[in-house]
This record gives structure tokens, sequence and C-alpha cells, in this order.
């Protein structure tokens, strides 16, 4: 039944249809603003002739105005209200932006087969194509996730009172907005980072059991890392100050999480995040303690040496990215090649390094003594540097020995630390100027006619990195076949480990035993089918360089990157631990008449008693492999595109030189300012 309204207004049904059709007619409108706007359009599918004057196009914007005005007075007139918007502008253009990734990853091969056969020549393009152009959506997808913290300009004004170097910055955001070279914003931004979260972050490094997790406990004044959990997962984790005690966790598939303290050990250990199944890429403890108090970051990384799992190569990995690097040696064991290839690595990093041997309280004051001289002697010998080697112990009656160490060792780099970090950003700041000036001098020179590659020339480079991007996916699936593969593997080596101990017995009975067959057997299997990862990756590293070699040559770049550029990406892979299977173990084989039943014989008691090791041996081996997998295809996707994203920069700045006006005289300006400015910054290109 219709609502009646003796009031004589219209009935809210009434209101609602007639504001209904004004929100219709406004819709409308925009599609004529739009054919209006063609001529200044930059759409690649243009869907107007412009056929329209200037003069005509005024006179129609002034009719739509009029007519929206006239529609708020009718709405006005009759008590409607028109709705505020409800939905922001970001988030509905992060939403277009997943439609428009899901409209290209309709376009890769195995959905455009629906269409047709494919030729096999252009499967690895149209992988290519789906990358590139889903990567350029990720990217704006990233930056408009980061909300107003990265608005650069804002975040500038706020530093403008607290840095020399922030005009040269300013001017250098400036003129990368004005100029279209988005390239260089994500370098910015990091600085800016650095800039306003100036910490001093202490890692420490050591063998799995070294006692990282208890001397950080201890110096945190907190018992919150776990302790005694072998192994810890492939996730530094970061312990900052706070008011209270929290833990955030970011990951790769989902929204940051923040929790209590107490739900830790679900994301670092093994044993209940196995592999990082849960995909953690970040984890921050705050804690209220006053150690952390000055902004010093605690790191607790992953143990290396027989670990051997994705955990230590994440563990190196994190490794430039601390301010000090501290290296556990047990008092119980000695310094292993591990302990003295992570010092190396600090000091090749430009990153301090202090060494500390840990459990001292095991130890007399003597053999404290002897052990430090004789752990900074090896250390001398073999790396030719001169560390001193400080004993430390997290028990309270052995405190005054941490005690020595943070007031000889941690005062004095806390007290530089600022020093240190303004030569860091300078130098950063002088990088990016020089790359910001050499991208100006690049378009003069095409303005005053200079001699550039053709357009053949440059279609072909693109084509090139095109395809080569295409590879990423064409190897991450024969990886990830390898990885799921290998966690199959238990089987295939019990029987060889049969044939080993089988071929032993019938050498020798009396020395013939378990152990060196079946771990000879776990080990070689696992090492074949990581070499068919490895080789793959090796592969798609060389393929990605000189694809990128070619563009750089292409546009006559004065440093192209060598054939093997990203190449040294591909290393740390990490090996499976046989353990202690099979030791102590003798076979007792029944006298059979036939060879193959004895092997059989083997087999089924190798299976009885190791079976389910050696399945969960291998299942964890596949995991760690393909973690570690997943990792080297992300740091060469992340090298390559940002190699590749400067050379496509260029290309469309020479496409758009044809048709577009170049203002020579703004271009010598900024470039001029760039040039002239006396700055620290200008000190060099080197970086942390």
């Amino acid at each position: 039944m219709r609502e009646s309204n003796p009031s004589g207004e219209l009935n809210s049904s009434q209101k609602l249809h007639l504001l209904t059709s004004c929100q219709y007619a406004d819709k409308l409108l925009s599609e004529i603003e739009a054919a209006l706007s063609s001529a200044t359009s930059k759409s690649a599918f243009p869907k107007f002739n412009v056929d329209i004057t200037p003069a005509q196009t005024k006179v129609v914007q002034d009719y739509l105005s009029q007519f929206r005005a006239q529609m708020l007075r009718v709405l006005a007139s009759q008590d409607i209200a028109p709705p505020l918007p409800n939905v922001g502008s970001i988030h509905s253009i992060r939403v277009t932006l997943t439609f428009i990734r899901i409209a290209f990853e309709e376009c890769t091969p195995d959905r455009m087969r629906g269409y047709g056969e494919l030729p096999a020549s252009r499967v690895r393009e149209l992988n290519g194509i789906v990358g590139e152009m889903t990567a350029t959506v990720e990217k704006l997808q990233q930056y408009l996730a980061q909300g107003l913290g990265q608005d650069l300009e804002a975040r500038l004004d706020r530093l403008a009172s607290t840095n020399d170097e922030i005009n040269l910055l300013r001017d250098l955001e400036r003129i990368i907005n004005n100029r279209g070279l988005v390239e260089f914003r994500p370098v910015v931004s990091m600085i800016l980072d650095r800039l306003e979260h100036q910490s001093f972050e202490i890692a420490l490094f050591g063998r799995v059991s070294s006692g990282k997790s208890s001397l950080l406990n201890y110096i945190a004044g907190e018992n919150v890392l776990p302790v005694g959990v072998n192994p810890i997962t492939a996730v530094p984790t970061r312990m900052a100050f706070g008011n209270e005690p929290s833990l955030s966790i970011w990951f790769a598939h989902k929204s940051a999480e923040r929790t209590e303290t107490s739900r830790l050990a679900e994301f670092v250990t093994e044993q209940l995040n196995p592999g990082n199944s849960k995909h953690v890429t970040r984890i921050t403890v705050e804690l209220p303690s006053e150690r952390l108090r000055d902004g010093v970051v605690l790191v607790d990384t992953p143990g290396l040496g027989s670990l051997a799992t994705a955990g230590a190569v994440e563990t190196l990995a994190y490794l430039p990215r601390c301010d000090l690097g501290v290296v556990l040696v047990d008092a119980g064991a000695t310094l292993t090649q591990d302990d003295l290839g992570t010092i190396r690595a600090l000091y090749e990093a430009g990153i301090p390094a202090s060494v500390l041997l840990s459990k001292a309280d095991v130890l007399t004051p003597e053999d404290r003594a002897h052990a430090s001289e004789y752990i900074a002697g090896h250390i001398r010998r073999e790396l030719e540097v001169n560390l001193s080697v400080h004993p430390v112990s997290v028990k309270p009656e052995f405190s005054f020995l941490l005690d020595q160490w943070l007031q000889q060792e941690i005062a004095p780099l806390l007290d530089c630390h600022q020093q240190l970090a303004q030569e860091s950003i300078r130098r950063k700041i002088g990088a990016l100027r020089e790359s910001v000036a050499t991208a100006l001098t690049i378009r003069l020179e095409r303005s005053h006619g200079k001699a550039q590659p053709d357009t053949g020339t440059l279609q072909n480079v693109d084509g090139i990195l095109r395809n080569a991007s295409g590879r990423f996916e064409v190897a991450r699936e024969e990886c990830l076949k390898v990885t799921d593969e290998v966690r199959q593997f238990g089987d295939t080596a019990l029987q060889q480990a049969a044939s080993q101990i089988l071929q032993r017995w019938e050498e020798n009975r009396d020395r013939a035993d378990w152990a060196g067959p079946l771990a000879d057997a776990i080990t070689s299997q696992a090492a074949e089918k990581a070499a068919l990862a490895y080789a793959t990756l090796n592969a798609l590293a060389k393929d990605l360089s000189r694809a990128l070699r070619s563009a750089a040559e292409a546009l006559a770049s004065p440093d192209p990157p060598s054939d093997d550029e990203l190449s040294s990406l591909v290393k740390e892979m990490p090996r499976i631990d046989a353990g202690t299977l099979g030791s102590g173990s003798r076979p007792k084989l029944l006298l059979v008449r036939w060879r193959w039943m004895a092997k059989r014989q083997i087999e089924s008691s190798l299976r009885d008693q190791f079976g389910p090791e050696v399945a969960e041996a291998f299942s964890s081996y596949g995991r760690m492999l393909e973690a570690w997998t997943r990792r080297i295809l992300a740091d060469l996707q992340r090298h390559f595109e940002a190699g590749a994203d400067g050379y496509r920069a260029h290309f469309r700045s020479l496409a758009a030189s044809a048709s577009a006006p170049v203002d020579k005289e703004a271009l010598q300006r900024d470039l001029d300012r760039l040039m002239s400015v006396e700055s620290g910054a200008n000190s060099g290109r080197g970086s942390d």
C-alpha cells in the first residue's frame, strides 16, 4: 500500500525517488564532462573524437554548473539533504586497482589457452606482460597502503628544522614530482625513514644454542624471547622500546597483527611455525626497558651453523642492515668457520663487530682469560682483524661481565651513532642527487637533438626486458616442483641406503653399520634435487643480468651491469641435516641365498627403525628449500625490477619527447640548482 502524507509534503519514498533521479542525472553530467575533457585526456584508448571547439566547451560547462546548482536548490526546497560520501577515494582507487590486477591475471598463458592453442614462443612473453603490469599495480597499491605517513611533502615539513640536508631533499622531491620521475620516490621515502627513525640496531649472531635469546632477555630485562627452543624460524625478531609490552607481526599475505608478547613463540619457533608456514615477514617486540629508551633496538637472529636452514639464510641476508653485529661464541664449544664467516661479512659490509664468549660462568677466571685470548688470536690470524673478546653470562653472580661489555663496547658506539647516521644519510642524498641530475641531463641532451636510440631498438630492448620478466613464473614453477618432490624422497633415500649397507656388509661384515650409508643416502638425494633448484635460479639470474645489460647498452649507459650482476644473490642454499640417524646401530642380517632378498630385508629394517625420522627430515628440508627458493626469487625480482624500471622510465621519456614540448630553460634551472647546491650530500655515491 502506498504511503500517504496528509501534510501536503512528499513522503519518504517520493523524496528518495527524486534524490536518486538527481544522482543519476549528476552521473550522466559527469559522462558529458568526460566527453568535454577528451581533448586533454591521457587515455590509451580514447572514446570520443574531439569535434567541439574550446568556446563551445566553455558554454557547455557553464550549463552543467547551472544544472547542478538547480538540482541542489530543488532538493533543498523539498527538505532533501544530499547524502555525504561514504567511500574514501583511496579505498576506491585500491579496489579499482584490484580489478585491474585481476584483468591482467586473466591473461596468463593458462587462461589464454581457453581461447585457443597458444604458441610456445609466446608463453614467456605473456608471463612477462602479466608480471610487468601487475608489478606496476602492486607498486601503486603499496604506495596507497602506506597512508598519510608517506606524504613526502608533509614529512619534509616536519623535518625542516632538524637537518641541513632537508633543503636539498626538498628540491629533489619537487623536481621528482614536477618531472614525473616516480622511480626515485621510493629512495626519497627511504631517506626520510632514516631521518625519522634514527635507531641503533644491535643484532646478535651465533650458532644454535649459543645463548643469544637468553642474553637479549637479560639485556632487555624481560623474559620475552623463547629460550631452549631449537630451532628458530627464518625471521629476525626486533626488540624496541614501548610504553607497554606488545607484539607486532607483519605477514606477506594479510594485514599486520598486534597482540600479547606471550604469543611470540607461535611465530618464531620451528615447532609452531614450521618453515615459516605462516608467512611472517617482520616481528617487533615493544618493551618498557630502560636499555631501549634511547633508540636502541636489539635483534635476535635465527641460529647459524648446523641448523643450515632458511633461517640461517635469512640471518645472513639481514646482516648488512644492522649497526652493530655481536657474534656469540659458546664457551663450551669453540670458534667455528660460521663464526669467522659472520665476522668477515660484517666487516665487508662496513659494520662494527663485537665478539662475546657466552656462558662464561662455566669457566674459571683464568680459563676465561685464556679462551678470550685464544679466540681473539684465531680471529687475528684468519681475518687480520683485531677484536677484543668479552666473556659474558646471564647468571646474576656474573652480571658484572655483561655490564663491563656494555660500558666498554656499546656506550662509545651510541655516542657517535648520530654522527655515523648523518654521514650515511648524506651519502644517500648525494647518490640520489646525482641520479636525478643524470636524468635531467639526458632530457636536456635529447631536447638539443642529440642522437638517441631509434624506436625499433627501444621496442626490441623493451621486449627483451619483458621476456626476462616472464622467466620468473617459469622458474618459480620449476623450483616449487623440485621442493615438492624433495618432501617425498624418504623412500628413495632408504632404498639407496639399503644398497650401500648391503655392499659394505658383503665387503666386510665386521665393519658394516647403518649410520654412514644412511647419512650419505639422505645427503646425496637431497643434494641432487636441491642442485636442480640452484641451477634453475642461477640460469634465471644470468638471463636477467643479460637483459639488463642489453637495455643499458641500447641506452648507452656509462655503467652497464655485468653479465653476472645478479648471480651473487643465488647463494647460501640450505643443506639437509641427517643428524645422528643410524648412529650406533648395526645390521642384523639373516643369511639368504639371493642378494635381492637381502636388500629387501635391509630396506624393511631401515623403514621400521628410521622411516618416520627420514620422512620428516625430507619433509622439513623441502619446506626449508621452498622458503629459500621464494626468498631468492623475491631478491632477484626486486633487483631486476629496480634496474628495469629505470630503463623503462628512460624509454617512456624518449617516446614522449617526439610529441611533448620540452621546457629547456626550466630543465636547465632545475639542473643548475642541483649542481650548485653546497651540501655534505655531495660527498659521494657510497651507501650503507
